[in-house]
């Protein structure tokens, strides 16, 4: 039986080079790699990726896919959380893109992703200024939790740890460790992201940096001698 011929594209040989990215390493991804994974003739790439740049940026183009909702909540809270969320899950499924796709151009779906982004704030009373620091601050977030979830957890030498503690020289820590050891909340995530927007929300009044006139001042003034 023959095997189906592979229809390709772009978005087809992106979601090969994710593939192997995920399988075997973001170094083991090739253009030569990619057409054995397709089946497909070398050269037979080249008329929808012309170099490996130009690989990298269809595996970027493929993640951006996946960022995207298939709609934006009107509330904008929710909206932020949950394109957060997804983007998130992104690297914590392709935990290699978190350092290796850095220097990706952004192509059509990253655009869409920043577009949803924008639309989330869009009925706020936020200015641009304001809504595109809040986004950095959002990503900031999310690639500095997904970071540290893709790290291997640290091992510590419980024997040495408890003699310090025994010893008096780490009070606070003997005070919240208690001797035991402590995992913290697997939660963090959503629970940090909602104080973020909360604390960032625009409904909180800023006060006004503008100075007092100086008539009023002088109609205070000029009370005060009267009383």
């Amino acid at each position: 039986m023959s095997r189906a011929k592979i229809q390709l594209s772009r978005e087809a040989i992106g979601a090969a080079a994710l593939a192997i990215a995920d399988a075997e390493g973001f170094q083991a991804v090739s253009m030569r790699r990619v057409a054995q994974q397709l089946s497909v003739g070398t050269m037979s790439l080249y008329y929808y990726v012309k170099t490996k740049d130009d690989l990298v940026a269809v595996m970027d183009d493929a993640l951006m896919n996946e960022a995207l909702l298939p709609a934006v909540p009107r509330n904008w809270k929710r909206a932020i959380t949950e394109i957060a969320t997804r983007t998130h899950s992104i690297f914590l499924r392709h935990p290699w893109a978190l350092i290796s796709m850095q220097s990706a151009p952004p192509g059509i779906n990253a655009l869409r992703h920043m577009e949803q982004c924008l639309e989330a704030l869009a009925k706020t009373s936020m200015t641009a200024k304001q809504k595109l620091t809040l986004l950095a601050i959002v990503d900031d977030f999310v690639f500095g939790h997904a970071l540290r979830e893709a790290a291997r957890e640290k091992v510590t030498d419980m024997e040495f740890a408890t003699a310090q503690i025994a010893a008096g020289n780490f009070p606070r820590i003997a005070e919240v460790f208690s001797g035991r050891r402590m995992n913290v909340g697997k939660s963090r995530f959503r629970e940090g992201l909602r104080l973020l927007l909360e604390e960032y929300g625009p409904q909180r009044p800023r006060a006004s940096s503008k100075p007092r006139s100086t008539s009023s001042l002088q109609d205070k003034q000029r009370a005060h001698n009267r009383s």
